[in-house]
């Protein structure tokens, strides 16, 4: 039983040049958390191994580099295509459902991480019965560790590239394992798909350089 249990829980290290995982209450310009968010690691792991008979939990993040910021102005689409005019269009057999980018074109400054290095702690939750983890456990391990993903994984926005490798062993000596607690309030966790797509949060504590992420179903974590 012991073992069946360890070959649920993962270690990745992920990095990139730069990432911006935003902060909800930015209404107008994008400003990035100071470091991935539980829902951000879960796209990257979901990227590289995704199947419907596992779930994947975030347990811990390790922030492996100091934490910075730049500032840069970004170009993007004011609006996005409707799902109304697009049932207009079936009905009456045509219609124009383009977005044209000289048009809805708008810049927006943005705050965003640079340099950034992080270790992912995780375990996957097996929801099929018959399904064996320990047949997951090495799929994940082998496209991991070849560098394979269904899709490219990305550091908050798609033009951001995250690489990705699998990682034995202890956590690496990051820039912060010595450091004292920092308390960086309130952070996204994830988002609650069943109950009307409701952002929920947690309270995000950085000690000797990792930060524990609640499960989802806990008390600590919050709408």
């Amino acid at each position: 039983m012991k073992d069946a249990q360890a070959n649920r829980f993962i270690k990745l290290r992920i990095w990139g040049e730069y990432a911006c995982f935003t902060r909800p209450e930015m209404k107008v310009e994008r400003v990035s958390y100071d470091f991935i968010t539980p829902s951000a690691a879960r796209g990257v792991l979901e990227a590289i191994y995704w199947k419907p008979q596992i779930r994947w939990h975030v347990d811990r993040i390790v922030v492996l580099k100091p934490i910075r910021f730049t500032n840069v102005r970004r170009n993007e689409v004011g609006t996005k295509a409707s799902a109304a005019n697009a049932k207009k269009a079936m009905r009456a057999g045509h219609g124009s459902l383009g977005i044209f980018v000289e048009e809805e074109r708008q810049q927006r400054a943005a705050t965003i991480l640079r340099d950034v290095d992080y270790l992912i702690e995780a375990h996957f939750e097996v929801i099929d019965g018959d399904e064996l983890a320990p047949k997951h456990y090495e799929m994940f391990k082998r496209r991991a560790a070849k560098g394979q993903c269904f899709h490219r994984p990305y550091l908050g926005c798609r033009e951001f590239d995250c690489h990705f490798t699998w990682h034995e062993g202890d956590a690496p000596i990051g820039d912060y394992s010595n450091s004292d607690d920092r308390d960086f309030g309130y952070m996204l966790h994830d988002i609650d798909f069943a109950h009307d797509m409701t952002p929920r949060f947690f309270r995000a504590v950085m000690r000797r350089g990792a930060i524990d992420v609640p499960q989802f179903e806990s008390t600590e974590v919050h709408a």
